[in-house]
């Protein structure tokens, strides 16, 4: 006998030719509840609760906080991060190797995961659509421009992860509705995008300013936001550039058009605040995802960052990890020394006991010794300080670690109260710059050269800013990009920037040489649901 709850009609039906469903060979039902379109929607709440019901799965598939998802991917198989071997821990079946050495197949469990991810989250969305469409609003007093901006909130969310989708594995059904087509037809890239760009053209002006009250939802900057990132990857993604559109989306939020969190957007001045236990009140972000500890939501980053317990006592605080992701040792070298997020952004060196010179112990390889975190990753406790190391031979200290967002100690009253920034306004300054710089034939014009040293004199004392600041001669396209990676790092961007750069199949870092093979520039459809959907086809390669 099946026993179920029925939600909110179509809203928790998420199965876009994602999973396989296994029958029971009895059917009878008992229903215990059921809650459908019909008698859901009786006031405002309920539809806000509707609308806002797939920002909450957002956060499975795009913040650092599962093992599975998209960040997964665009961090792992890049040049900053990786998850090395270390001792007996972390070789997990090969799977981070095969993402670092861009060795990966179509049967990856995790990448099966990312798919079904991304797929449910389009699924809330869809069906959230199909529900509120519906809905007899004015009763519920809801006008017909605040339905307009809900209607529009879901269909640039939709296109958001129809972005993603489409970065991860180019060719794929556009799909707009919950089970019909039940095997729907694939699209092409091109077709693909115009769907988005069309989608976001649209909707985007419809939106509601961006303001304290659209903290953690889809506003005017977040929308333009993701124009520009469209706009900018174009000329990649198919063949068109569109760098006029990348500028114009930019300008949009810069100017104010679009609104903003207290008053801005402006920059940050301080270079934690974006990524601090207050990013509450950063007027430079543009799109997050709301966390609070207060509410048992915190960001949990600490899985995939944290070492094991002996760092939750260097840091004060009551989570700790798997000791999984390192930093790549070319990427921590890409920093100057006295570029103050070398020293802000991460943990590095001897580890001590919070607030005293008590070292940190280890437990692994350096059991009893005090625990000093080192630029390599390799077999140091066995005398190898030679050999540049690999993913295999790391050990319970190997590399820099995670410090980008700092949650407070476990006594601060906003303790960790971080919200999980997806775009913010050093980005838009980045995206401008390299539209104006690509227009002018890969060089720098004032303008973009300003754009960058905006963001990038907040890393320096004002003693070192003289020297480190760009000029048009300095700042070149390899120098933009080696920026956006210092300045974005651990955010969940490096693979699309690699590719867009054209480093990705062909650049070089620490022990990873490069396949060139472009099709590595995508990744394949899983082999699972090739054989649920036959009109899928595999993408190249593969």
């Amino acid at each position: 006998m099946r026993k179920y709850i029925t939600k909110i009609g179509t809203l928790f039906i998420s199965g876009l030719f994602v999973f396989t469903i296994n029958g029971c060979t009895k059917l009878d039902e008992t229903i215990y509840s059921e809650i459908n379109s019909n008698n859901f929607y009786n006031n405002k709440t309920e539809v806000m609760q509707a609308a806002l019901r797939p920002f909450t799965h957002m956060r499975a598939w795009i913040a650092p906080t599962g093992q599975n998802g998209y960040y997964y991917h665009a961090e792992l198989s890049a040049d900053q991060l990786a998850w090395p071997q270390k001792g007996k821990h972390g070789y997990d079946g090969g799977d981070h190797f095969r993402q670092h050495y861009h060795t990966w197949t179509d049967t990856e469990n995790r990448l099966a995961d990312a798919w079904k991810l991304l797929w449910s989250g389009l699924g809330y969305t869809n069906a959230a659509l199909i529900d509120l469409q519906e809905v007899d609003y004015a009763p519920l007093g809801i006008s017909d421009a605040e339905m307009a901006a809900i209607l529009a909130e879901l269909k640039v969310l939709r296109a958001f992860h129809y972005m993603k989708i489409m970065e991860m594995w180019g060719n794929v059904p556009i799909v707009t509705w919950i089970g019909d087509p039940l095997n729907p037809e694939q699209s092409t890239k091109a077709e693909v995008f115009d769907f988005i760009k069309t989608e976001l053209e649209a909707n985007v002006p419809l939106l509601l300013k961006n303001s304290n009250e659209m903290m953690g939802r889809i506003s005017q900057t977040a929308g333009y936001a993701m124009l520009a990132e469209l706009y900018l990857n174009a000329e990649y993604w198919i063949g068109t550039a569109m760098w006029d559109e990348c500028i114009a989306a930019c300008d949009k939020i810069i100017s104010g058009e679009a609104g903003g969190i207290n008053g801005g957007p402006t920059l940050a001045d301080d270079l934690n605040l974006n990524f601090s236990n207050v990013n509450v009140t950063s007027p430079e972000i543009l799109f997050q995802l709301a966390y609070s500890q207060k509410a048992n939501q915190s960001l949990g980053w600490g899985g995939f960052f944290m070492g094991y317990d002996n760092l939750k006592n260097v840091l004060n605080v009551d989570y700790g990890g798997w000791n999984a992701f390192v930093v790549i040792p070319s990427a921590f070298d890409a920093y100057e020394e006295n570029d103050l997020r070398k020293k802000e952004w991460f943990l590095f060196g001897p580890q001590y006991l919070y607030g005293t010179n008590t070292p940190v112990l280890g437990t692994e390889e350096y059991n009893g010794k005090p625990f000093v975190l080192v630029n390599s990753i390799r077999r140091e406790s066995e005398g190898d300080l030679t050999s540049e190391g690999s993913m295999a031979e790391g050990e319970e200290n190997s590399g820099a670690r995670f410090h980008k967002y700092k949650s407070g100690t476990i006594n601060d009253p906003n303790y960790h109260e971080n919200h999980y920034v997806i775009y913010r306004l050093t980005e838009i300054y980045f995206n401008k710059a390299e539209a104006i710089m690509r227009k002018n034939g890969g060089n720098a014009t004032q303008e973009a050269v300003d754009l960058i040293n905006a963001s990038r004199e907040r890393a320096f004392s004002a003693a070192d800013w003289p020297s480190a600041r760009y000029t048009t001669a300095t700042l070149t396209m390899d120098e933009l990009l080696a920026e956006r990676g210092r300045e974005f790092i651990f955010e969940g961007k490096r693979r699309t920037d690699l590719v867009r750069f054209g480093e990705f199949t062909n650049g070089t870092w620490w022990d990873h040489t490069p396949t060139g093979d472009p099709n590595r520039e995508l990744y394949p459809i899983p082999y699972i649901q090739l054989g649920a959907n036959p009109n899928l086809t595999q993408n190249p390669g593969y």
